[in-house]
């Protein structure tokens, strides 16, 4: 099979990796298997299996990734403690440990904090060489009061006045987005969506912006309903990726022709 870029293939991931080049991704953006038991794509026989799995996804992904590509990863903390230790161990090297806080207001345990959060594992394939637009992901200030006094007269600090850059302040590691379910609400109620676990396209474009340039290429091995190809069409970059699930696959065609 003839391997094509803005186009999300109907294959397993093996079968895809086999197909993409080495060294032409520049960024992979992914949201795999949890393990979590919410369908028969998301089930494991055992954790290892698991591993087992996520491991070999990898280790084909990596293949793909340019040699200053980067890489970012969701999964649940206790898996991305077992996901963190493999890159490190695959040579990778360690930026952040993103914590997405959903905002969902769920939150069912009463014999453990409640879970509301989500990991993010952002990595790189070279220590430096890699590219990283802060400036393109700044995030408002949160003492409104103190950075209008600071722009007219700068706030002193080190023995140097400190001016508020325009664009806000540098992004931090603790990530605060709606889900996807509070998103799409009708008339103040949640309602069933296209996929179990959809990502905010909002956050998507935030690590696109951040770790890619105009024309690059995105790939996604697990790309869903195609919101990290839709995010990256809406960004002016390439996107690759593939979806096995029949349902998924078919909804994120329709909706690249939608905004296309």
């Amino acid at each position: 099979m003839k391997f094509e870029i803005n186009k999300i293939y109907n294959l397993d991931v093996f079968e895809y990796l086999n197909i993409v080049p080495n060294n032409s991704v520049d960024l992979i953006i992914t949201d795999p298997p949890y393990n979590m038991k919410k369908a028969d794509w998301d089930t494991f026989k055992s954790h290892k299996d698991f591993l087992d799995f996520t491991f070999s996804w990898i280790d084909k992904s990596l293949e793909k990734l340019k040699p200053n590509g980067s890489l970012y990863i969701f999964n649940t903390p206790f898996n991305s403690a077992y996901i963190l230790q493999y890159l490190v161990e695959k040579g990778l090297y360690f930026k952040n440990w993103i914590t997405w806080e959903k905002k969902d207001g769920l939150g069912y345990s009463k014999r453990k904090f409640a879970t509301t959060q989500e990991t993010i594992l952002f990595f790189t394939k070279h220590p430096t060489k890699y590219t990283f637009n802060a400036d393109e992901i700044r995030v408002p200030y949160e003492s409104s009061e103190r950075i209008k006094h600071a722009q007219k007269k700068g706030i002193l600090k080190n023995g140097k006045r400190w001016f508020p850059n325009p664009k806000g302040k540098l992004c931090p590691d603790i990530w605060h987005f709606s889900s996807q379910r509070h998103k799409e609400k009708v008339n103040g109620k949640t309602v069933k969506l296209p996929h179990l676990t959809p990502k905010p396209i909002d956050m998507i474009q935030r690590m696109i912006k951040a770790s890619s340039n105009e024309g690059d290429l995105i790939m996604d091995p697990f790309m869903g309903i195609g919101t990290t190809a839709i995010a990256a069409i809406k960004l002016n970059r390439n996107y690759t990726g593939t979806e096995k699930e029949k349902k998924y696959f078919e909804t994120a065609n329709k909706k690249i022709q939608e905004i296309l």
